[in-house]
């Protein structure tokens, strides 16, 4: 399973070769840490943004297998979105961050 610090490498790696986040997303991990990511620069602090994606860190690896559909996640409550407009608009680049976990 991946760690934290190893998800967070992931993205960011995964941001520094495509395009940028056109918001800010927050990861909240529930208890296992955060990732914030403002357009490319991705770091584990717990700062506000635009979008908060709550998720557990196996879930988040699950969604990256494609272990876990997401809106089975999202209808069991595994997975909370802060603002459900914006993460539809972004909901292919948030997939891809996901995918990064698996």
């Amino acid at each position: 399973m991946a760690t934290i610090e190893q998800l967070t490498t992931r993205i960011a790696d995964t941001l520094r070769t495509g395009e940028p986040l056109p918001h800010v997303v927050k990861i909240d991990l529930k208890g296992a840490g955060f990732i914030h990511i403002d357009g490319a620069l991705v770091t584990n602090r717990d700062a506000p943004a635009d979008l908060v994606v709550t998720i557990s860190l196996d879930d988040v690896v699950a969604l990256g297998r494609r272990r876990l559909d997401p809106m089975t996640a999202l209808m069991s409550r595994r997975m909370r979105m802060s603002n459900m407009g914006l993460a539809m608009s972004m909901q292919s680049q948030i997939q891809t961050l996901f995918s990064q976990a698996a």
